[in-house]
């Protein structure tokens, strides 16, 4: 194949570098090249981002007879010089907030369930320092990755005592009294000053590398090269850091993205100039669209959260009924199941007081949903919060509806059967679809100017509100020949083209999409001065209903309006329902069979 002009300066450079290459610009075949014209002596170490593209990048190298390539994903690397060396044991999903508590026999206070809170905490800032570069836990301040104001307040009051137990914890795990995470492997493996075996070592997907992973890349003797796409950092949440920024290389770019044509790559590239709010941004690199796929084989939705995309592949599946497959990236049930193992149906059945159905140990101690939403709160648990906004809204219809995407689902051998594949963003990074479809919940034009008319906004905020975009951008360069993306997350005038469909979004909708933004993980700060709360009440006004329990009186008037020809937008405005509630309901009614 032939080269560009910019993949030849790369692979002719034989000093440290870092690579800015954006969305589709040939990343894979450039690190190829490069260790092709290495001396065939070297040894050259590839860090990938996780197992499946290990897996798939080793196939690559073999083809080619590189067998002085070694793949690894960081976390494999500290595994062979950590746990095999101490005989650790690993457990594999981490510990869950009840298991925490037990384990260090926590103690709260008169407030109920104030022990799960600090075992949420202690998880949380274990891992905080897992993944950065310091060496004790006092040298971090845990109150800087704390935003929500209830959680804040609650961290403020417990501090020493969440501190300590932190500290606690990470002992444990060090004298092997108990199973250690993998955080904790990975940051033994850094504090160890490991120096590794190799003469050249390539650092993929570097905009969201940990500290601790940077710290161990950095600290090597060998020639180093750290590749990946400065716009595309978006796991903040798992404190990674732009390492492209932090590293002090000679600086090389890829610009030309051959996934996409011009239209596409000129949607991407204003996306990025959203950036422009922040006084000192500098202007993202030049995207030149080169791709020429006109192919309609493959089809997406694309959602920033699980809620968003639930909530779309349960209107999809209400009005095509003639659809048989769909595929859900990653596991169909990280959609239903939060990290910790609660289950959507543990939230319903506390929502319906069916407290003896309850599995999960977390949600069986709550009373009822209000203890739950506090404990949200002073957690700032985004997973459980999802799930509550989604019971809420369809309450004893969640079962039907989950067993329907269930059966139509089909398994990753027939993932190429599926008529449209469901992801988050965070689940497709480095993925490519011939078209997609994006989800109304990425930041909108009206939030993004809310924050464009604050002056106080420190560096954590603006680089929440920087991942926000980068979400937007990741979600419209997985596309190949055509978007349909929503009027709503368009902040500039961009005329329709031939691949590029923009969807008007009805008021009543954008109304909706307003309470999923404020009540989701997409919280950015304080929300200019209107809590989530706030929010949610000011939408329970606008619909006024939508939280009761649906009548055999308005059964049949429903009915009634339905064959009368009503469409589903008057509908949810006659009952203050959104129109996905009226979809359900028509459908658990049978409506549209009979």
């Amino acid at each position: 194949m032939k080269l560009t002009s910019e993949q030849i300066a790369i692979i002719s450079s034989n000093e440290n570098i870092k690579i800015n290459a954006v969305a589709g610009s040939g990343k894979t075949t450039t690190v190829i090249e490069y260790a092709k014209t290495r001396p065939k002596n070297s040894k050259i170490l590839y860090i990938v981002f996780n197992k499946s593209v290990k897996l798939e990048s080793a196939i690559k190298f073999q083809k080619i007879g590189l067998n002085n390539v070694k793949v690894e994903t960081a976390h494999a690397l500290a595994y062979k010089y950590i746990v095999f060396s101490n005989k650790y044991s690993v457990k594999a999903n981490g510990y869950k907030t009840n298991e925490l508590a037990q384990l260090l026999l926590l103690k709260g206070n008169e407030e109920k369930h104030t022990e799960y809170v600090i075992a949420n905490h202690v998880n949380k800032f274990a891992t905080y320092f897992c993944n950065s570069d310091k060496s004790k836990v006092q040298d971090l301040n845990y109150l800087d990755v704390v935003f929500d104001l209830k959680a804040k307040i609650f961290v403020k009051t417990f501090y020493p005592y969440i501190e300590s137990q932190t500290r606690l914890f990470l002992s444990k795990m060090d004298k092997a009294e108990i199973e250690i995470t993998h955080d904790f492997y990975l940051k033994k493996f850094q504090l160890s000053n490991p120096t590794l075996p190799f003469d050249y070592i390539l650092f993929d997907e570097g905009q969201d590398a940990s500290p601790a992973m940077l710290d161990i890349f950095l600290k090597q003797p060998a020639i180093k090269v750290i590749v990946g796409d400065t716009h595309q950092q978006i796991y903040g949440w798992r404190f990674a850091v732009n390492s492209l920024e932090k590293v002090n290389f000679k600086n090389f770019n890829l610009t030309s993205s051959f996934r996409f044509g011009p239209d596409i790559a000129s949607l991407a590239m204003q996306t990025l100039q959203l950036k422009d709010f922040e006084d000192d941004f500098e202007n993202p690199v030049l995207i030149k669209g080169e791709g020429k796929s006109n192919e309609m084989v493959t089809k997406a939705v694309i959602g920033r959260t699980n809620l968003g995309l639930l909530l779309k592949a349960i209107a999809y599946i209400t009005e095509k009924k003639k659809v048989k497959h769909i595929y859900f990236e990653g596991n169909i049930h990280s959609y239903t199941y939060a990290d910790e193992g609660a289950s959507l149906y543990d939230i319903l059945n506390l929502y319906l007081s069916k407290k003896h159905l309850i599995r999960d140990p977390l949600i069986k101690i709550m009373a009822d949903m209000n203890e739950l939403k506090e404990y949200v709160k002073k957690t700032e648990d985004a997973q459980l919060s999802m799930m509550i906004d989604i019971v809420e809204e369809y309450g004893e219809e969640i079962p039907e509806i989950i067993k329907e995407i269930k059966e139509k689902h089909v398994s990753d051998d027939d993932k190429h059967k599926a008529e449209m594949i469901f992801s988050t963003v965070h689940r497709c990074k480095g993925m490519e679809y011939d078209a997609i479809h994006i989800v109304e919940d990425f930041i909108t034009k009206e939030k993004l100017d809310k924050f464009g008319m604050l002056r106080d906004l420190d560096d954590i905020q603006i680089s929440k509100i920087n991942e926000e975009i980068n979400l937007l951008y990741v979600a419209i360069t997985r596309a190949k020949n055509k978007i349909y993306i929503p009027e709503t997350l368009l902040h500039f005038d961009f005329k329709e083209t031939s691949n590029i469909h923009i969807l008007k979004v009805k008021k009543q909708e954008e109304n909706n999409e307003t309470y999923e933004n404020y009540s989701s993980q997409t919280d950015i700060i304080k929300e200019t001065k209107e809590t989530g709360e706030e929010v949610k009440e000011r939408i329970k006004k606008d619909f006024k209903e939508a939280y009761n329990a649906w009548t055999e009186a308005m059964d049949q008037e429903l009915t009634t309006k339905y064959y009368d020809g009503i469409n589903s937008k008057t509908l949810a405005q006659h009952f203050g329902r959104t129109q996905g509630a009226i979809k359900s309901r028509i459908k658990k009614l049978k409506l549209n069979e009979l």
